[in-house]
């Protein structure tokens, strides 16, 4: 979620009334201490089709990274909570490897695991303003909202590679207990708000603008090439086989990439997804964050997905010579 729409949210929550409890009321509920609180998805949300949208892409972006170490998500509930998936994951995602127990099968170890996890999350997020809507007993307790929150948040945060739908709102529902009495409110919350970025905008809004914005691409990539004697006229289809985007790499970063690395006439789909997720690698080992696009994007030749992967070479090296 983005940090600069959480203000009207939280005028929200405070200014909601607190309503008489109706007839539902959970066990656990009546346990609550005094001035305590417990939040939960209103099951009328559940069947938003944006929401469930929105969590089989999570799913399927956590199976995607996870995959190397079997792991299989089938639900956020019941495969996140006990903090062995999302250390997993954020260890993939973060490049460090957490201290934490592998196997924990109490809840005391359960949430140990998890408190490690999360603090090392926000220790890494809260510095970039955002705001943290999960703790070790919202998540423990299969609080759905929360698991969603904190999965929306690193997705942003690393830039996976991944379209989350815009604009998903959930219904809550808040039982407090004042003076030994149960009370609800409902609250909207805001799970994502608009990832359309600058392309997105580009591309949709001002077509007229895009050629300045490739004109300056090619400019920027020729500087470069043109010291290999080679020359991009076509940023589309000229990057779409990876062999200019590994060349372009290993000139910006001053180094020769080996030929065995690389397919330099690739002949196939594969060989030149190869090619191109090589030279994602390669961005990254020069500090750049893990693309957007897809290496399968660029090789179908989608331009949105070509000028991001140019546009953020561009931006980290305009400047070299």
């Amino acid at each position: 979620m983005n940090k600069n729409d959480l203000h009207e949210e939280g005028r929200n929550a405070i200014n909601a009334p607190l309503l008489p409890l109706g007839t539902e009321i959970y066990p656990e509920d009546t346990l609550l201490e005094e001035n305590a609180e417990r939040m939960m998805l209103d099951p009328t949300s559940r069947e938003n089709l944006k929401f469930s949208d929105l969590l089989k892409v999570l799913i399927e972006w956590i199976n995607s990274e996870l995959e190397e170490d079997r792991i299989i998500v089938k639900d956020l509930e019941e495969d996140c909570y006990d903090g062995q998936v999302l250390q997993k994951l954020f260890e993939k995602l973060s490049g460090r490897k957490l201290n934490v127990a592998e196997v924990t099968q109490s809840e005391i170890g359960q949430k140990q695991k998890l408190t490690t996890v999360l603090e090392a999350v926000n220790h890494l997020l809260r510095p970039h303003g955002w705001t943290i809507e999960w703790s070790v007993d919202a998540i423990h307790s299969k609080n759905l909202v929360a698991i969603v929150y904190l999965l929306v948040a690193l997705a942003m945060h690393f830039q996976a590679p991944i379209r989350l739908p815009e604009h998903v709102s959930v219904q809550v529902v808040v039982v407090k207990k004042r003076e030994g009495i149960l009370q609800t409110a409902v609250m909207t919350k805001e799970l994502t708000s608009t990832t359309e970025d600058a392309f997105d905008t580009l591309l949709d809004h001002a077509p007229d603008k895009l050629n300045v914005v490739k004109s300056s691409l090619i400019t920027f990539v020729n500087k470069h090439l043109n010291k290999l004697n080679l020359e991009v006229t076509e940023l589309e289809s000229q990057f779409a086989d990876g062999v200019y985007l590994i060349l372009l790499m290993g000139l910006l970063e001053d180094y020769f990439v080996p030929l065995y690395n690389f397919f330099l006439t690739p002949e196939n789909f594969e060989q030149k997804v190869h090619n191109v997720a090589f030279a994602f690698e390669l961005m990254q080992d020069g500090g750049l964050k893990k693309p957007k696009a897809r290496p399968e994007d660029v090789v179908n030749l989608n331009l949105k997905s070509t000028l991001r992967v140019l546009y953020n070479l561009f931006t980290n090296y305009k400047n070299s010579d």
